[in-house]
């Protein structure tokens, strides 16, 4: 009973993980398709509210529900797809959390362009630039850990 408990919130969590991250990327990037500043704001302050409420609550239940996995189920952490799932978490937190300041940034850009009635700044440009690009290896990041998950493969080099 235990173990179906704690594989449920970790395969939840981890489904909370995908979808928001997939999610978040397709609201923002359709706002920012629109150059509207107004939408933009909107979005992204409704992203923010996502990015704190399902995906940090989701970054904290996976490395507890999954080491209380491999505890109950006896799996060493030295395992290689345990460590290299391990190393990728770090890789999609190291993106993650610049995405979620760039986020905010763009949040209050957006917010004050369309308060004076202007078009996005510059800055503003270049921050979605960049938070575009750390999307791309966060995202592939924990598409890996989801076919480490279910593959559990005993050699990966």
């Amino acid at each position: 009973m235990v173990y179906f408990f704690l594989k449920f919130v970790h395969v939840i969590g981890a489904a909370v993980l995908l979808g928001t991250g997939a999610g978040i990327a397709f609201f923002m990037l359709l706002a920012h398709l629109t150059g509207n500043a107004g939408t933009v704001a909107a979005v992204a302050r409704i992203v923010v509210i996502a990015d704190f409420l399902f995906t940090a609550t989701a970054v904290v239940v996976q490395p507890v529900t999954g080491l209380l996995l491999v505890w109950h189920l006896g799996y060493s952490l030295w395992e290689h797809w345990i460590v290299l799932s391990i190393i990728l978490y770090i890789v999609t937190g190291a993106f993650w959390l610049p995405v979620v300041w760039m986020q905010m940034e763009m949040r209050r850009l957006a917010a004050s362009a369309h308060e004076q009635g202007m078009a996005l700044p510059p800055r503003y440009n270049n921050l979605f630039r960049l938070w575009f690009a750390f999307g791309f290896p966060a995202f592939a990041s924990v598409l890996a850990i989801f076919w480490l998950m279910i593959t559990r493969p005993l050699e990966i080099w």
